[in-house]
């Protein structure tokens, strides 16, 4: 489904709720369901869940419960000598007061979308399906209010509590019921049990707890509600909108709203590309990643390199192990992040978590978009690395593939193409891989950038990882690795990054992969390179050999000769002096890109950039098709000389 429209809260419509939520807050009446009452009655007495479930004595079944009062209460016990009521106090009550609000507002806007308005007005005429639809739509507008109200209060206070919550939720014992039979119960249901916990002596011992105790609640909320979501109608006006806070960050956009506040930057170690050997394509390119991205602007929210055609949202390196892909992770991290500090701009490191896999149904579906919705936020630079990216995206063909790996695998289509797929040009995902011939084909297909990350090539490179081995050793005791160095070399000289890729490329006239040297050798007889008719039966030819080649494949061939037209440095001064040109405003940037671009186009030549980069292409095309026969044959010429040598030695022995 798409989400098509964005929708304005505006502050001025949420103040008019206030008095309404404050009245919540004051006293909610709530009477407590057979099952939660008669939870865990043999437990011993101090035991919180039957401490919430003890109703009051007398004939009234109702029970009423004040937030605002027991937070008094608790000002009191904390900090009996202070007069105002202290800072976290005050902020939770203040939070929660605003999630109510924020919820009320939802809710409303649910009546009128959904048609509930109207069946609330006529509910004396309804027939039977009419009062199955009310219902059925109360269920739903109760559950979206109290999904906002919880994660509007997770939004403001998850900033301020506690790192490690542990503790907490061992205390918390969960939250006996939920209610979604109306927003007055829903309400009445959730705020009864969380002052109930708030009150009980065990729960609070310092005015930071509240804090903490209200964000573990709430997550607590979310989780109760996500569970039911499944069984709720009528969630279309729900889930084809955006609902965005005026003046702030917030927003709700259906139920797969992840906590946002949840993508925090993940630690990386640091590392300069010199530090790396070899692999200079990958460098080369990660340093392109870095000065494209920092090109993004955050006022028009767009990327003048998407426009000039040398924005890549996803990209793939891959080699064989060993060779460097964590290093060069770290790298870009770096990078990126050495400049995001200099230009004062948000970064974010977002690799994709190790236990995406979950063995409940959805569940991996869910932790996917959970993953994925922090790429969408136009408000920070984004690297998104997913390392052994074999593991989460493997082809959904081969057998045993679990259904998580198949779900991931949807998510991630949807999101970086089609109906979902928003890119400002402010993320980037890069595929990191030693097994691509095992990614799925889709998901090779969605990469529109591509490098090989081979580790040392060339004596030079062997020689300089050498050197950053010994060269500890050399600082620590001097004179004690007592061996010669090279005469015409300086350590570490061919580490540095590359002008453009021409340098790279060892201009290969012909296909290395055999099947694709013989369809392109038969081409050649037909046309001249410099024809255009050449690549139209080059591709139709690659197709009836590798049937999974289509015309995804030359949009990315395009895409990689786009790239090589970009392929210009960033002038130096501006990244020492930003207001040259990171600074400046979007159409500035854009005209400045065109004009480096116009200056390095000059010394190329288009027909020779689009040979080199359509035969590099096939032959990565082949590489990953004929990797995975080859690796089954290597296997199985191996088992067969296992054998030979078992049977001579068997025979000599005997």
């Amino acid at each position: 489904m798409e989400h098509n429209s964005t929708f304005p809260i505006k502050l001025s419509e949420l103040d008019v709720l206030r008095d309404e939520a404050t009245s919540y807050l004051k006293s909610v009446q709530w009477e407590q369901g057979s099952r939660a009452k008669n939870r865990d009655k043999n437990a011993k007495d101090e035991s919180i869940l039957l401490y919430l479930s003890r109703a009051k004595n007398g004939s009234n079944a109702f029970e009423t419960t004040s937030v605002s009062k027991t937070i008094l209460t608790l000002k009191k016990r904390l900090l009996p000598d202070s007069v105002a009521i202290p800072i976290y106090l005050n902020q939770t009550l203040f939070a929660v007061q605003e999630g109510i609000i924020l919820g009320i507002w939802i809710k409303d806007s649910y009546y009128d979308a959904s048609g509930l308005s109207n069946l609330n007005e006529n509910k004396a005429a309804l027939d039977t399906n009419g009062k199955r639809e009310f219902e059925s739509k109360m269920h739903t507008a109760t559950a979206f209010m109290l999904f906002s109200t919880a994660y509007k209060i997770l939004n403001d206070l998850k900033p301020h509590a506690s790192d490690d919550l542990s503790v907490m939720k061992q205390k918390f014992a969960g939250i006996p019921e939920v209610s979604l039979l109306s927003p007055i119960k829903g309400i009445s249901c959730a705020l009864f049990y969380y002052e109930k916990y708030l009150a009980h002596p065990d729960i609070i011992m310092s005015d930071k707890d509240v804090i903490d105790f209200t964000v573990v609640y709430f997550e607590a909320l979310i989780d109760e509600i996500q569970l039911r979501k499944s069984s709720l109608e009528y969630t279309e006006t729900i889930e084809d909108r955006t609902y965005k806070l005026e003046r702030s960050e917030f927003a709700i956009s259906g139920w797969n709203n992840v906590f946002q506040g949840a993508a925090k930057s993940v630690e990386f170690n640091k590392i300069k590309f010199e530090q790396i050997v070899g692999n200079r394509d990958a460098k080369h390119f990660a340093r392109r990643l870095t000065e494209r991205l920092l090109s993004y602007d955050f006022v028009t929210k767009k990327n003048p390199f998407q426009e000039l055609g040398g924005f890549i949202p996803v990209f793939m390196g891959y080699g064989i192990p060993g060779t460097g892909k964590s290093m060069l992770i770290a790298a870009i991290a770096t990078r990126l992040k050495e400049h995001c500090d200099t230009l004062d701009i948000p970064f974010l490191f977002h690799p994709m978590p190790d236990t995406l896999i979950s063995t409940f149904q959805g569940g991996s579906a869910e932790k996917m978009v959970e993953w994925m919705k922090p790429l969408q936020d136009p408000t920070k630079l984004i690297f998104a690395p997913i390392d052994d990216a074999e593991n989460n995206l493997q082809e959904r063909t081969a057998q045993g593939v679990s259904a998580g790996v198949k779900e991931v695998i949807g998510v991630f289509l949807r999101y970086t193409e089609g109906a979902y797929a928003v890119n400002y040009g402010n993320s980037s995902i890069g595929l990191f891989t030693n097994l691509p011939e095992m990614l799925d084909k889709a998901v090779i297909s969605r990469v529109q950038g591509r490098f090989k990350i081979d580790g040392a090539k060339t004596k030079h490179d062997f020689l300089d990882q050498d050197y950053l081995w010994w060269r500890k050793m050399d600082d620590t005791m001097p004179n004690f690795v007592n061996m010669q160095g090279p005469e015409n070399y300086s350590y570490l000289q061919d580490q540095g990054l590359a002008k453009n890729m021409g340098e790279i490329l060892n201009v290969t006239n012909k296909p290395v992969e055999s099947r694709v040297h013989e369809i392109y050798d038969k081409v050649e007889q037909q046309f001249k390179t410099n024809q255009h008719l050449f690549y139209a039966q080059l591709y139709k030819d690659m197709q009836q050999a590798f049937p999974f080649f289509s015309s995804r494949d030359v949009r990315n061939i395009q895409s990689t000769i786009s790239l090589r037209l970009t392929d210009f440095d960033l002038e130096e001064d501006w990244f020492e002096n930003p207001e040259i040109y990171f600074k400046k405003d979007y159409d500035t940037k854009f005209n400045m890109l065109q004009e480096l671009m116009r200056a390095n186009m000059k010394g190329l030549d288009f027909s020779e950039i689009r040979r080199q980069e359509v035969i590099r292409y096939l032959d990565n095309v082949a590489t990953i098709a004929d990797t995975d026969f080859k690796r089954k044959v290597d296997a199985k010429v191996n088992q067969l000389n296992i054998e030979a040598e078992a049977r001579k030695q068997f025979e000599h022995e005997k």
